[in-house]
């Protein structure tokens, strides 16, 4: 979701700093609450949404699979547009 979050940031021009700013927090917070091991709230979901404009489920969506390949292990990611 992390990466999802950022790249709608980057398609409207918002940095991660100003998103936390935008909607109450610190840029650490929203950070940890984005990364892999973090458990952002609805709350926090919804605020994210509403700045940037998209119903909740797109920050959901991902425009690429990411395969491992079954001989070597290598991970193969494949963009969906």
């Amino acid at each position: 979701m992390e990466s999802r979050i950022k790249e709608l940031l980057k398609e409207r021009g918002i940095t991660i700093s100003n998103l936390a700013e935008q909607i109450g927090t610190t840029q650490t917070s929203l950070s940890r609450a984005l990364g892999e091991n973090g458990n952002p709230t609805y709350e926090t979901l919804s605020k994210i949404a509403k700045v940037l404009g998209i119903d909740m489920s797109e920050l959901f969506k991902s425009n690429s699979i990411t395969l491992n390949c079954p001989h070597c292990g290598k991970s193969i990611n494949i963009k969906v547009e």
